[in-house]
Order: structure tokens, then sequence, then C-alpha cells
């Protein structure tokens, strides 16, 4: 059996390597985090096959482990009304049901995966392996906490397997819970050897080149971020750091060109996101990145690699949104419109 952890670039074809993989006649369960991206594959899905084949079922990671591991499995035992995303208490016995229900019967949807785990573990395999020949997880790197493991634990299940992500596009974890797992994504090597101790494969070079950015965005990125990033492409692009407040101001009111901010895009009445927010979006031509007073300094000072590892994931899919142009401009220029 296939089982390959493929460790990718921004705009490298991460989902298209799972739906290539995808025949009429699959037995399939592909798995992903976010609402948009259940959507974006399922829009692929039907692009390429004119419906969702009965054998392929796309899930969201929280409803695949509420509805196909935990209720057929644990509910009838354990009679919970549903997840509920709050904060359990520490310092509970992982025996005990407060560890993983509030007085109200919801499961704390960060311990589910722990539930699982320490319930019914070899019955959610051989769940899986009854209905699926192939699993797909996309976008591995937001996998953290209690489910980190789980993802881990999958990699015993006796079917082929193709996990895909993006390490340095790491912005948000599908749970936290105290220390488990908490510095999972800080140390690269670290990492990979979790994911390989599981049984997987780790692929560096399939998807190690970007089909949206230029080489110039790409040296940009490998050179500033310090994020090793090689491009499909041949033509040459523009980054431009636009100083000139004049300038910046006709950026902010171009409507072609999309804004990305660290944070509170809310706040501008423009097309415009945040940084971290636009991951998994690929219909971007022009980008402009905002940067605020620290973000501007490390900028000048040649330093942005030495940012916290979080803000440079993020600066990371930003910039990696562009196809064409990339520019820079410092947010106090355009901070008059800021509420407008």
């Amino acid at each position: 059996m296939d089982k390959r952890v493929v460790l990718a670039v921004a705009g490298s074809g991460k989902t298209t390597s799972i739906i290539n993989d995808l025949q009429t006649d699959s037995r399939a369960l592909i798995i992903t985090y976010t609402i948009n991206n259940v959507e974006n594959i399922k829009k692929r899905i039907i692009r390429k096959f004119g419906l969702i084949p009965n054998g392929i079922k796309v899930y969201g990671y929280f409803s695949f482990l509420y509805t196909f591991c935990y209720k057929p499995i644990l509910h009838v035992e354990l009679n919970s009304k549903g997840l509920i995303w709050q904060k359990p208490p520490l310092r509970t016995k992982i025996t005990n049901r407060n560890h993983y229900f509030t007085r109200n019967d919801y499961i704390y949807a960060n311990r589910l995966a722990k539930l699982i785990i320490n319930r019914s573990l070899a019955e959610t395999i051989n769940r899986v392996e009854k209905y699926f020949d192939y699993l797909y997880v996309d976008e591995i790197q937001d996998f953290g906490g209690n489910d980190f493991n789980f993802l881990v634990e999958l990699g015993a299940a006796k079917l082929n397997q193709l996990l895909v992500g993006d390490f340095y596009q790491h912005t948000f974890d599908t749970s936290r819970d105290g220390n488990t797992n908490a510095k999972l994504h800080e140390d690269y090597v670290k990492y990979i050897t979790r994911l390989s101790k599981s049984g997987h494969t780790i692929d560096r070079p399939t998807l190690s080149a970007s089909h949206r950015c230029s080489p110039t965005v790409c040296l940009f990125i490998s050179d500033k971020l310090k994020i090793s990033i090689n491009s499909h492409r041949s033509d040459s692009t523009i980054i431009e750091f636009v100083s000139c407040e004049k300038d910046a101001l006709r950026l902010f009111k171009d409507d072609e060109i999309v804004k990305l901010f660290y944070q509170s895009s809310n706040k501008y009445k423009c097309y415009g996101d945040n940084w971290g927010a636009v991951k998994g979006l690929d219909d971007f031509s022009d980008v402009c990145v905002v940067l605020n007073n620290i973000t501007l300094k490390h900028y000048i000072e040649n330093t942005l690699h030495e940012l916290p590892s979080k803000t440079i994931n993020k600066l990371y899919v930003a910039c990696s949104r562009a196809r064409n142009k990339l520019y820079f401009v410092p947010e106090k220029n355009i901070r008059k419109f800021k509420g407008c």
C-alpha cells in the first residue's frame, strides 16, 4: 500500500494532486479542515466527473470525526448532544466523562479525537477500511492538538493514503488542548519525523515548484522569508515597494488589486482581506501586501525572516497569492481610509 505525505509549496497543485488521483469507481475518503476547501474540492470533482461519484466522500474534518467516527460507534453508549467549541477543564482524568463532555452532554470539540483514540480507535480504523480504499487528507499543516495525534493513528489503516500540505502555510490549528502538540509546528524536522513514524513516506520533490508564482516572487520568498520555493514558470514579474503616499492611495482605490492586511482588513473599505485568510484562494492576479509598523521595519532592514514564525507564515500566504505584480505598501500611507 502506498502511504505518502507530500510536502508542497504554495500554488504547486496540492488539491489538484488529489483530484487527479480519483476515478469514477474510486472508494475514496477525502478530509480537509475548512468549509471553503470542502466546497472547492466538491466543485472540482463535479468539474471532472459531472457529479460526485457515490464512492467518493468529502468531509470537513469535524464532520468526519462526529458523523463518521463517533456517532456510529460511541453515540449510543455515550449519548452526546453535539460538539461545543469551548475550553475544557485541564485537570480532569482521561477516564472521566467530564474530561470530554460538558455537564449538558456536549463534547468538547478539541477532545473528540482524543476520545476516539482512547475509546474506539480500532473500530474507527476498521470502519474506514470497510468503506474506503483510499484516504486523502488536504491541508495537513492545519492539524494540531489531539487532531494531529488522530491523523498519525490513521496511518495504521490498511488502505492507500495521500496526505498533502505546506508546512509553512500553517496559520491556525484545527484545535488546541493545553500542551498537546503545542510546539509541533516550530520544528520542521521533528514534524516530518512524527509523520514518517506513522508509516508514511515523506515526499518533498513532487510538489516543490509553484505553477502560480513567478520565479521573481519565488526568489523573493526564498531570499527574504527563508522558505524554499521554486517555480514552473520562466517569466519575470514586478515586485515594487510603494513608498509614495500618492501611489499608495492609487493602489488602494484600484479594485482590480487585492489589498492584504496582517489583520483587521474589515476596518478598511476596499477590496481586501487578511494575510492568513486567503490561504487556498487562487483567483488573484496583482496583490498589494500592506505592511504594519513592525513588518515595515523588518522589510526595510531586510530581516523579515526574523519575524515570529506565524507572522512569516501568514506573510508567505499573502505573497504567494500573486500571479503577476506584487506590491508592498506601508499601512501608514493608507490609514486615512481606515473606517471610511
